[in-house]
């Protein structure tokens, strides 16, 4: 009798399968590129939506505190940023604050996303008009993505793909490698300048 492959046995195998998947090589230039972004006195702000979102909010945290380097993201205010939506609509809500934040050259946006946006479609335009601005601002576009067809992965500078196999679980895979990648960031030699308390 064949024995029936359980879900579990198929969640975690698509995990290793990406693991192996990744990009290392790139994961290593992100790190000594938000390096740079540290030593030339610039900050750092996250974007993204819905379970990114959550993210963004303890990614700050962590670079922050481990990596001092000066970091933030609009989702961390609810009510500046339902204020923006309300005023100035959803596409504008994160390219209005990053205007208002005074964006520079020196500074870089990260953005984690499922699918990095896609303007035909008309899905995550807050998150084009931020790529858009800081294109126009020349500052440097950083994130963790899971499509290779969406707005981010074609225009950002340094983006990596989280690559999972299973298209049923683009989202799960790729919101949770979002947390294993920054991770890795603020444990990074070339960023942590302080240890976690355990």
């Amino acid at each position: 009798m064949k024995k029936k492959k359980l879900f579990v046995d198929h969640f975690f195998n698509n995990l290793s399968i990406t693991n192996s998947l990744l990009d290392y090589k790139k994961l290593e230039t992100i790190a000594y590129q938000l390096s740079l972004v540290k030593k030339n006195n610039g900050r750092l702000f996250f974007i993204g939506v819905g379970g990114s979102a959550g993210n963004c909010s303890h990614a700050v945290n962590d670079f922050r505190k481990l990596c001092n380097l000066e970091s933030y993201t609009p989702v961390d205010n609810v009510s500046e940023l339902t204020a923006r939506i309300n005023d100035e609509g959803w596409e504008n809500s994160f390219s209005d604050w990053l205007l208002a934040s005074n964006l520079s050259k020196k500074d870089a946006i990260f953005i984690m996303s499922v699918g990095g946006g896609n303007k035909k479609k008309n899905i995550s335009t807050n998150l084009i008009k931020s790529i858009d601005l800081a294109l126009k601002k020349r500052t440097k576009i950083f994130g963790i993505v899971g499509r290779k067809d969406g707005y981010l992965f074609k225009k950002g500078n340094y983006v990596i793909r989280v690559p999972v196999v299973e298209k049923s679980l683009l989202t799960p895979i790729s919101e949770a490698y979002q947390s294993v990648i920054w991770h890795f960031l603020v444990s990074h030699p070339l960023l942590q300048v302080k240890k976690t308390k355990w």
